[in-house]
């Protein structure tokens, strides 16, 4: 059983590590990206620059392993968008995933996000799954993503003062 662990907001120090965390957790679907999809989803450490940059990104750290889990989010007007949620395989099952996605639900409530999407590849069922069980509908929009489908997840909130 994983030991404790706590979220915190992630810097530019964390980056080594939740490159890791993302190409550990997508590794079983390697098989299933395309090249640029794959680039796109366990990023490089320039991409992961700009996503530091451009987005807010949560990990969760154990005392003694360091970084388990990350998720990324932004806001454009009331809605928000997460992306990038990875938790290493030894670490799932222990509500790690849980509380990266309500850390991230929180902060988007808090800056009265009244929707809040992501997309997920085609192969990642055990996501859908767990996206599904947190309240998330799949919209029905699917794009191409470097020649793989995405599938939009969206989820309504009850904002104050949000549509």
């Amino acid at each position: 059983m994983p030991d404790d662990f706590f979220i915190r907001e992630a810097d530019a120090e964390d980056a080594p590590a939740i490159l890791n965390c993302l190409a550990i957790a997508f590794a079983p679907y390697r098989a299933s990206y395309t090249p640029g999809a794959w680039l796109n989803t366990v990023l490089t450490p320039e991409s992961l620059q700009q996503r530091l940059w451009s987005m807010d990104i949560l990990v969760a750290v154990s005392p003694q392993t360091g970084v388990v889990g990350t998720i990324a989010f932004a806001v454009n007007g009331d809605e928000g968008h997460l992306r990038g949620m990875a938790v290493l395989e030894s670490w799932q099952g222990s509500g790690a995933a849980e509380a990266l996605l309500l850390a991230a639900e929180a902060e988007l409530v808090s800056r009265k996000c009244g929707r809040i999407t992501l997309d997920t590849t085609e192969p990642l069922h055990r996501a859908m799954r767990f996206y599904e069980k947190h309240g998330y509908r799949r919209s029905g929009r699917v794009t191409d993503f470097f020649g793989m489908g995405l599938c939009e997840f969206v989820k309504e909130l009850r904002v104050p003062g949000a549509r």
